[in-house]
């Protein structure tokens, strides 16, 4: 027999999901109050590293149905949610999402739906690479030097090399320009590059 779970993710500690739980049940779902999972997780996590989800994830079977109030409470991002929609529809979970109408994202509907999402991700994503690339390249075209400032002066490499030629360690050399062994390896690799 099919039973029906909410999932309900609020980003901050000072939030409550009592909102998207109202927003299921004025929607006409039937939920038991131990069949909402809610959780307080950042939406930049991953489905992966959110514990109330992976809970949920054990305890849906087959004919189950998942209920959520917006798409980005099962993602980060379109691909995220996609994915996620995809493994639940392997399980033979159908996925609700009341933003989009209580669409079943698992239906054929759902699936054109979801892959109208993600064609507009992918959109937005090429135009963003695009207007960084054409900036980027104003700004070089300009004359703007790109990157971060170097950690060390000129004449301060030029003792880095000294001193390490001399048989200072990195580790000491780091230490004695206060950067990290790091940038001294990328000063020493210069110079055998």
């Amino acid at each position: 027999m099919a039973r029906t779970f909410a999932y309900a993710r609020v980003s901050t500690a000072g939030q409550t999901t009592e909102n998207q739980v109202r927003e299921i049940e004025a929607a006409g779902f039937k939920v038991d109050r131990r069949r909402i999972v809610t959780e307080t997780v950042s939406g930049s996590s991953s489905i992966d590293q959110r514990p109330g989800f992976a809970k949920l994830l054990d305890r849906l079977e087959r004919d189950d149905v998942l209920i959520v109030t917006k798409m980005d409470r099962l993602g980060r991002n379109a691909i995220d949610v996609a994915q996620t929609v995809a493994k639940l529809g392997d399980m033979g979970v159908r996925v609700h999402c009341l933003a989009l109408g209580g669409v079943d994202l698992t239906s054929a509907a759902g699936k054109m739906t979801m892959g109208v999402i993600n064609a507009v991700a992918q959109f937005e994503r090429d135009l963003l690479i695009e207007r960084t690339n054409s900036g980027l390249a104003r700004a070089k075209a300009e004359g703007t030097k790109l990157g971060r400032k170097a950690t060390l002066e000129p004449d301060q490499r030029a003792a880095v090399r000294d001193a390490l030629e001399a048989g200072a360690s990195v580790s000491e050399v780091a230490r004695r320009y206060d950067t990290s062994r790091q940038t001294i390896l990328r000063v020493r690799d210069a110079v055998a590059g």
